[in-house]
Parts: structure tokens; C-alpha cells; sequence
């Protein structure tokens, strides 16, 4: 199934960086924090290891199969319908993180901005464009990722360097004073999120030039993870053992700081923040939902599962929990790191295992 769509190293950069980072740095200090306390900024290391494995792991998948997504290489490597069944599972997968992202939306907006809007109105009017730009193609979206993640960064660096104004550099202090096992607890929350790099499982076949996706992945890598360390140092010197007790911390630290008379009101920018990267986010995930629809059946359009997804994706979203905040904070706690790690890294990394073991065994037999 090739496509005429096409994506510049730069543009799959920029869309990881967007895809990844706003959810990172908005979300999970405060789940860092719960476990490392003041080392929370230290758990960033084990990440970015974990964040470099994931990527080898998908670039040399990619390059044994060129043009093809780990929906269509894992019939190859495991066989057809052991193939198809992983297939569903990466579907399932990626529908219930679907209705999660899009959760996490409703009660972000709620929480900030639109108190008493009903869940389904922000939840439809966010999936409604992203199906748009799903129907546009991954080339629309990634031009205008490009616009997108540049305002991003742009919002985002005013605010650090505010938050540094208000930050006491002593509440870092002391290091690792409970050895270095909370602090390989709390890396857990980041390299789930780190792990995220498996999309370019879908996204390499569209890159213009595959050999280019390493060092366009590295890039993000990079920049995610430093602009997760200067986020989560401000925190911690701003609010210290409470950093552990906020939902949103750097919403909450955002709103505590400000110049008086001239900056206020700044929660604004992080709101601002959020909803392009969301709206990224999920616009990608409708894509690799439909693409993987379509490869699975063999389905050469698939952007005929547009309006079913985004259907689905609206009604899915309030109805994915019960209780809003409790369940949402249980799921992010204890379910979705070992689900992420699970689907992300060990995953694929059986699948080259595999792959690579049954490669020589060829040569052996020759």
C-alpha cells in the first residue's frame, strides 16, 4: 500500500516532538515527583536510555522492511495470522489511548478554562478537527505541525525562565538521600512516555528519506528530555514536597507565577499549549488507527475509517472512565507505565528478536 504522502526528516522531528512533549511536561512531574521527591530531575536519565533503545529498535525494523509499517512486517516475522492478531492488539491499543488522550483533554479544559462545558462538546469539537487533518493526510498534518510545535517551543520558554524567578535552589537539596532505588522507581512514569518513539513503526514508511529517522528521532529525544529537566528542576525549587500533590504542577506553578501589573494570567499560554499538542497527538493517533485498519484488511483507503474513528474516539473518551479524576490518576499511576512499557519496547523488540534469530539461522542453513 504506497502512499504519495510524504514527510521530510525535519517534519517527522518536529511531529514526535509535538506528539510527545506537551503531554510529558504538563502531566507527568507530578507522577515523577510522587516517587523521587527531589530527584524527580534525575529519573530523566534512565528515560532517555530506555527512549534510544526504543528508537534502534524501530529504525532497524524499518530499514529490514522498507516501506512497510510494523502492522505489515509482523506477518512477515511471525507469521500471517500470529501477525493479524498483533495487529488487533496495536489497534486496541492505540483506540483505548485514544479515548485516554482525549480524557485527559476534557478534564484539562474543565479543570482550566470551560468549568461547565459538557465532556462531549470539547471532546467532539477537538475530534472533529483532527479528523479533518486525518483526511488531509499526514503531509497536511505534518506542515502544520511545523507552525505548531515552533509556537510551542515559543509559549514554552517564557514560562520557564519565569518559574526560575520563584525558584530556591536549596529545596533540590539533599541528593539521593535515599539512594538510588527511588529514583529508578520514578523513571518509570518517563520512560513510558519516552517509549512513545514506537510510532515511527508508522510513520518511517512516509519519510522521504528512511535514513534520515534516526537522527531525526534523536533530535526529539534530545529536546524532549532537556525541556523535561528544565521543567521539572523549576518545579521542584518552587514547590518543593508539594510538587507530588498537583494534578497539573506546571499549570499550578504557571498560575503562581507572574509580574505583577504586566504578565498575569499566564495559565492562558499552558492551556495554549495543550491543545496544539493534543490536537497533534490525537490527530496522529486517528492516522496510525486508520492505517493500521487499512493494512490489516487490506483496505488501500484509509480514510474511509475516518468518521467511524472520530465517532467512536468522541464517545469512547466520556464514557472510557467512571469517576473522572480518580480513575484517570489510578490509570496514569499503575496501569498505563507497564501497558506502555509492554506495547512500546518489549513488543518490538521480541519482534527483532525473532526476526534477527530466524535471519541467521537462514545464513546457518545456506
Amino acid at each position: 500500500m504506497e502512499s504519495t504522502e510524504k514527510i521530510t526528516g525535519t517534519q517527522l522531528s518536529l511531529m514526535i516532538f509535538s506528539f510527545i512533549a506537551p503531554t510529558v511536561i504538563l502531566v507527568i512531574p507530578g507522577l515523577m515527583a510522587s516517587l523521587s521527591k527531589q530527584d524527580a530531575w534525575i529519573t530523566i536519565f534512565p528515560a532517555i536510555m530506555v527512549g534510544a533503545l526504543s528508537i534502534w529498535v524501530m529504525t532497524t525494523l524499518s530499514t529490514r522492511y522498507p516501506g512497510q509499517t510494523i502492522i505489515q512486517y509482523s506477518c512477515h516475522i511471525i507469521g500471517k495470522w500470529p501477525g493479524k492478531c498483533l495487529g488487533l492488539y496495536y489497534i486496541y491499543y492505540w483506540l483505548n489511548f485514544d479515548f485516554i488522550i482525549l480524557n485527559q483533554h476534557i478534564q484539562f479544559i474543565n479543570t482550566v478554562l470551560l468549568m461547565r462545558t459538557p465532556s462531549i462538546v470539547i471532546s467532539l469539537t477537538l475530534a472533529v478537527l483532527c479528523g479533518i487533518a486525518v483526511y488531509m493526510g499526514i503531509e497536511a498534518i505534518a506542515r502544520c505541525n511545523e507552525s505548531l510545535s515552533l509556537l510551542i517551543l515559543v509559549l514554552l520558554i517564557p514560562l520557564l525562565v519565569l518559574m526560575l524567578t520563584e525558584s530556591d535552589p536549596e529545596r533540590l537539596r539533599p541528593i539521593l538521600s535515599k539512594g538510588i532505588v527511588p529514583v529508578l522507581q520514578g523513571s518509570f512514569f518517563p520512560t513510558a512516555y519516552l517509549s512513545q518513539f514506537f510510532i515511527l513503526g508508522w510513520l518511517i514508511p512516509f519519510l522521504n528519506q528512511p535514513k534520515k529517522a534516526t537522527k531525526a528521532s534523536f533530535v526529539s529525544l534530545f529536546t524532549i528530555s532537556g525541556l523535561l529537566a528544565i521543567t521539572i528542576l523549576p518545579l521542584i525549587m518552587v514547590f518543593g514536597p508539594l510538587t507530588k500533590k498537583l494534578t497539573f504542577p506546571v499549570l499550578s506553578v504557571i498560575q503562581y507565577i507572574g509580574l505583577k501589573g504586566s504578565f498575569e494570567r499566564l495559565e492562558a499560554l499552558a492551556v495554549a499549549i495543550w491543545v496544539m499538542g493534543c490536537f497533534i497527538k490525537i490527530s496522529v493517533t486517528f492516522f496510525v488507527i486508520c492505517l493500521s485498519l487499512g493494512h490489516l484488511f487490506n483496505i488501500k483507503n484509509y480514510k474511509d475509517f475516518i468518521i467511524p474513528i472520530t465517532i467512536m474516539s468522541v464517545f469512547g473518551s466520556i464514557s472510557v472512565f467512571v469517576n473522572y479524576s480518580t480513575d484517570l490518576s489510578n490509570y496514569l499511576n499503575f496501569t498505563y507505565p507497564s501497558y506502555a512499557l509492554f506495547s512500546h519496547l518489549l513488543l518490538p523488540l521480541a519482534l527483532l528478536m525473532i526476526d534477527t534469530t530466524k535471519r541467521r539461522l537462514k545464513k546457518f542453513m545456506r
